[in-house]
């Protein structure tokens, strides 16, 4: 196979010929000569005519007919190549050091790696640099935000794996999931996305309304099955253990007997000091509750976090204007999730 530069150099040739020949060259176009016409010179060339002669014969300049004879002894082939199209500013070269410079640092930016080319002897744009990076296979995407680990998270994240590697979905369905959240007053909002038409941006239906600081913002404890979801609170003081247990009385156990928990369930709640002081533990003895042990550092374990998004969307959809709606908007929503978006949590 030819070297890729003598393709480059014959389409050179072949323009020049046929531009230097046609009237007007430059207002029009020279016309490509069909498959079949391509296939009569190589023929007739064949047959040790000149290109002279095959011109006259078929009504194609001697220029065309040298060029498509060319083509042929080159390539083998009178059809048109696939074109490479303009070459890549940036070499192979740069492509490997800055796939290397990304994979050690993910957070580099486009304009470190801009200068970084540039101090090698190449000048892009940031542009070609994520185009680079996209043929790589590389999109730049939001970072997810995490629990912070620390090795022995690590550690304990890992053991509790393997301890539940072999429990069933029945195990599973078992378990009461609690936590608190933050629900903010215009908080989740600002994401939605509107239809309207041009000039219509300041009609009320097609705006959020916002406040400094997020308008407020309140508190709720839940807890939740695969049966449903249990009782919802507001939590209106800052909660200490006294109250953390009194919420637990008034409200999970109450949640148990409605959504009928089977013997042997499972109680879940992170590791908050509030839940693992010794007089919380005692009190989840003294009433006989089975809790599970949970790692540190790990909310985004609990399928509850799920549910709480769920919560928020729903809220959101009605856009409350004050605390005082937004604690009943949530109430409502929380007793319409069923029972199926319980279950699709984990």
């Amino acid at each position: 196979m030819a070297p890729v530069w003598t393709h480059h150099l014959y389409k050179r040739h072949l323009s020049t010929a046929s531009n230097s020949q046609t009237p007007n060259s430059a207002m029009a176009k020279t016309k490509e000569l069909s498959k079949d016409t391509r296939k009569s010179i190589v023929d007739l060339h064949q047959t040790e005519k000149s290109e002279s002669t095959i011109g006259k014969q078929l009504g194609v300049k001697k220029s065309t007919v040298g060029a498509i004879i060319r083509k042929w002894k080159t390539y083998k082939t009178t059809d048109n190549l696939p074109r490479s199209g303009a070459p890549r500013k940036i070499s192979s070269r740069g492509v490997k050091m800055i796939m290397r410079t990304v994979s050690k640092d993910p957070r580099t930016t486009r304009g470190d790696l801009v200068n970084d080319l540039q101090r090698a002897g190449t000048k892009v744009t940031k542009v070609t640099i994520s185009n680079t990076l996209q043929r790589q296979g590389i999109k730049s995407r939001s970072a997810r935000r995490v629990p912070l680990l620390k090795p022995v998270h690590v550690q304990a994240r890992l053991k509790f794996a393997r301890e539940h590697m072999d429990d069933t979905a029945e195990d599973w369905e078992n378990v009461m999931w609690s936590d608190e959240t933050k629900v903010e007053l215009f908080g989740i909002n600002s994401t939605r996305r509107v239809w309207r038409t041009k000039n219509t941006e300041l009609h009320p239906k097609n705006t959020i309304p916002t406040v400094k600081h997020g308008g407020g913002n309140i508190m709720l404890w839940g807890c939740f099955s695969a049966k449903g979801t249990g009782r919802l609170i507001r939590v209106k003081d800052r909660m200490n253990g006294a109250m953390y247990r009194e919420i637990l009385s008034q409200n999970l156990l109450p949640s148990v007997r409605t959504l009928k928990m089977k013997r042997g369930w499972v109680f879940q709640h992170d590791n908050d000091p509030k839940h693992t002081a010794r007089a919380t533990k005692e009190w989840l003895h003294k009433k006989h509750l089975k809790v599970l042990e949970w790692p540190s550092q790990s909310p985004d374990l609990n399928p509850i976090e799920n549910l709480w998004r769920e919560l928020k969307v729903r809220v959101a959809r009605r856009q409350p204007q004050n605390i005082t709606a937004l604690e009943k908007i949530c109430m409502e929503e929380w007793a319409k999730i069923p029972a199926t978006v319980c279950v699709q949590t984990w």
